[in-house]
């Protein structure tokens, strides 16, 4: 039996639907928080989940420390410990790169400094996440002048916004981390 070619129309609407879908075609997950957190706390380690509630105020006191955007007024945490040893406190900071959001995962180290940061998901087009060795600057870096763009961290070309909103997550989580010890709720 011979088939009969598609009609024009429907083909207009494939290619249509095609190449001009939105944007989420471009999505991709590359790790869930659960993997994440095992990457970055070590086998048989005590994650505990904790929140805090930010106030105007305290949003808008960790958004000067960064000189960036305040964080969320719920932000979700999460503490590692072995031993009685603290291993750090992760973040999954969530924001928009162009159009688009990504999820970071962002482990602060006991001293408060970076110690890792991992891509969960990115919605923007490949081409514009930095490659995985770029993410391994960040390890060691505080908040200082030196975590940033034009400073310590290198930039990338053709992911230069990406780049600078990853900068803007570190250094404001870093803020956020250092806020909540000092007002006693890590």
């Amino acid at each position: 039996m011979r088939r009969r070619p598609l009609s024009l129309p429907f083909k207009e609407i494939f290619l249509f639907v095609f190449l001009f879908s939105s944007s989420s075609s471009f999505a991709k997950s590359f790790l869930t928080q659960e993997e994440a957190l095992r990457l970055a706390f070590r086998k048989g380690a005590v994650v505990t989940r904790k929140t805090a509630f930010l106030s105007e105020a305290d949003r808008s006191e960790v958004a000067r420390r960064t000189g960036g955007a305040p964080p969320p007024g719920l932000v979700v945490f999460y503490t590692g410990a072995s031993g009685g040893t603290d291993l750090g406190t992760v973040y999954f900071d969530t924001h928009v790169v162009r159009t688009e959001p990504e999820t970071l995962l962002v482990l602060v180290d006991p001293k408060g400094a970076i110690a890792r940061i991992e891509v969960l998901s990115f919605f923007e087009p490949e081409e514009y996440l930095p490659r995985g060795t770029w993410y391994g600057q960040f390890p060691g870096k505080t908040l200082s002048d030196e975590l940033s763009e034009k400073r310590g961290v290198r930039p990338v070309t053709g992911a230069t916004i990406t780049v600078r909103v990853t900068v803007e997550a570190a250094r404001r989580v870093l803020a956020l981390d250092t806020f909540l010890k000092e007002k006693g709720r890590k």
